[in-house]
């Protein structure tokens, strides 16, 4: 009996983290509008920078062979890391009237969403999985 591991599309993760931080953006915007657009830019410098992650780990370069998608994730992580860290050291000449805690709230709920995304997917995988087993 060998483990089930249900598989998870980075593609809806990152859907889940788009939909956060324009949810979280959405709040604070009943608040203060310069806090959402904030919270909107922190949200943006996971979702982008995950993008472009993601789209380099699923191009044909990447799955030639095991050695090639090792180093093509740890480029690509890399590549990631720069942008976010390009987009932060960005945001206060790109966003009006920043607001650096609003901007970590979205950075951090972005980021964390990723667990909640994962486990929803996992729990449908399990479940449509064990309707194919059952017959249904």
């Amino acid at each position: 009996m060998g483990l089930d591991r249900p598989s998870v599309s980075v593609w809806r993760v990152l859907l889940w983290q788009a939909l956060s931080g324009v949810g979280l953006a959405a709040l604070l915007a009943l608040v203060d509008r310069s806090w959402a657009w904030s919270a909107l830019y922190g949200a943006a410098a996971v979702v982008l920078p995950g993008l472009v992650f993601a789209r380099g780990l699923t191009g044909r370069l990447s799955s030639i062979n095991a050695g090639t998608a090792v180093a093509g994730f740890f480029v690509w992580e890399f590549v990631k890391i720069g942008l976010t860290l390009a987009m932060l050291l960005a945001a206060p000449r790109l966003v009006e009237d920043l607001n650096w805690p609003a901007l970590l709230a979205g950075l951090v709920v972005t980021m964390k969403v990723v667990w909640l995304s994962v486990w929803v997917q996992s729990r449908r995988s399990r479940a449509s999985g064990a309707n194919r087993k059952n017959g249904q």
